[in-house]
């Protein structure tokens, strides 16, 4: 019985928890990928005076770009401290994130981006850290401008453009016999931009 009660009221503090932060929700969108063709909406609540809790997706639809293949899609979570209240000025934050691609890995060469000659398919994780500053610039309407980089592993198989599969990736310790699964970890920055939000619901006093 005594248990019962206790499950009892976890669960209705749990309720009372998830109405509290609705009632202090923003959507948004970001701007800088939207200029890329990139979809990057988020919805971001409150929990504390000083923390929020977001939940994004990153969307390329793009089967290419020049020439190259550009397709993927990541599903971030995020916890963000605020210095002086949620949604306003300064805050840092850690995420963790899924992604499945189909994509030429993009890199600087002489000053410009560049992009393999081959792609990959497959999915990955991330565990990450951000930081930004939030800016309200009216009653309903913010300014969310961030940076976050992350420790990304990546399991896929490779191929040439003419779709041909990779049996042989680069490793730094050959297989016995052909596989063409590979995988690697790195660092990589996993969000940059700024995005517009517009609040859902007017806080509670």
């Amino acid at each position: 019985m005594k248990r019962t009660i206790l499950l009892a009221a976890l669960f209705l503090s749990a309720v009372a928890g998830i109405r509290d932060a609705a009632a202090q929700g923003y959507v948004k969108l970001n701007g800088l990928y939207a200029l890329a063709g990139v979809v990057n909406p988020a919805v971001e609540f409150a929990v504390s005076p000083k923390s929020t809790v977001q939940t994004e997706f990153v969307i390329s639809p793009w089967e290419s770009i020049r020439g190259k293949h550009m397709t993927f899609a990541i599903m971030m979570g995020e916890y963000r401290y605020y210095f002086r209240q949620h949604n306003t000025g300064w805050y840092v934050g850690g995420n963790l994130g899924m992604m499945a691609f189909d994509m030429s890995k993009p890199f600087i060469y002489d000053g410009k981006l560049k992009f393999e000659n081959r792609y990959c398919k497959g999915y990955g994780m991330m565990i990450g850290a951000c930081a930004g500053y939030e800016y309200r610039f009216a009653e309903r309407w913010l300014l969310d401008v961030f940076l976050g980089w992350a420790w990304m592993s990546s399991f896929y198989n490779g191929y040439s453009m003419d779709g041909e599969i990779d049996m042989y990736p680069h490793r730094p310790v050959d297989p016995k016999y052909p596989d063409p699964f590979n995988g690697s970890s790195e660092w990589y920055p996993n969000k940059v931009g700024i995005s517009i939000g517009y609040r859902i619901i007017k806080p509670r006093n």
